[in-house]
């Protein structure tokens, strides 16, 4: 199982007790490598508190389990609005909204896609580009995410661009607007201590 699988399989349960959902986590970087943990609550609300809190949470797991043995920065934050689509329902909640999808190999000759999500059949994620709906089997999906665009943002700003996972209480609660919608960039970084090889 590679690095990010056995960190991700760490950690849900944890956050998925305190009221958050795991959407992704990515390991990368040569001088300082950097360990980013993407989560959110189930109506999509992520606040600077609640990246401080799932970082505090992170860190005492990471502490104990020690799954890497250099020193590396770990960084919580919201997916965003232009979110990463991680799991095959994410295709089918953001079904009508523009989004970005790449393949790791082509389908049909073609490898990249830009066009308005459909949603899905089974295992395959349905996407119009230029008027042809196009058929991605799921598991050839290396990169995809929402692309921002004002229905996308006018959708999140009503509190109606809900993720996977929501349910009624959750929307009412995004609707009335009570949390506040961070983005990528506002995220809660945290050095983790030194670690010898």
């Amino acid at each position: 199982m590679e690095l990010t699988s056995r960190i991700a399989a760490m950690i849900e349960p944890s956050l998925l007790a305190m009221g958050f959902i795991l959407v992704r986590v990515r390991f990368g970087g040569a001088k300082r490598p950097v360990l980013q943990i993407m989560a959110e609550r189930p109506d999509g609300t992520m606040s600077v508190e609640d990246c401080a809190d799932v970082s505090r949470a992170v860190s005492a797991i990471l502490d104990v389990e020690d799954p890497i043995s250099s020193e590396y920065v770990l960084e919580v934050s919201s997916p965003g609005i232009d979110r990463p689509l991680m799991r095959l329902d994410d295709y089918r909640r953001f079904a009508g909204y523009e989004a970005k999808v790449e393949t790791v190999m082509p389908v049909e000759g073609r490898k990249r896609y830009r066009g308005r999500l459909v949603g899905i059949e089974g295992e395959d994620v349905l996407i119009t580009v230029d008027g042809q709906t196009w058929r991605l089997p799921f598991p050839l999906i290396g990169d995809a995410r929402l692309v921002l665009t004002d229905d996308l943002i006018a959708a999140s700003l009503k509190g109606t661009l809900l993720p996977p996972g929501a349910d009624e209480v959750a929307k009412v609660a995004a609707v009335a607007g009570d949390e506040e919608l961070i983005e990528d960039d506002a995220a809660a970084e945290e050095p983790a201590g030194e670690k010898t090889a």
